[in-house]
């Protein structure tokens, strides 16, 4: 399932963060980091990701 989330995290970040915990403030986090850049967005998720 964590491969499936990576992969979701590198095409739609903030849909990577929301598998792995839901509505919350990293998801929030992620938006914003996705809009000020895709890059920073894409790091930020596979970090949620590979967090927990």
């Amino acid at each position: 399932m964590d491969l499936v989330r990576i992969i979701c995290a590198i095409f739609l970040p903030p849909l990577g963060v929301f598998l792995q915990v839901g509505i919350g403030i990293d998801f929030w986090i992620n938006i914003l980091l996705t809009m000020f850049g895709y890059i920073p967005g894409i790091i930020h998720a596979v970090w949620i990701i590979a967090k927990k």
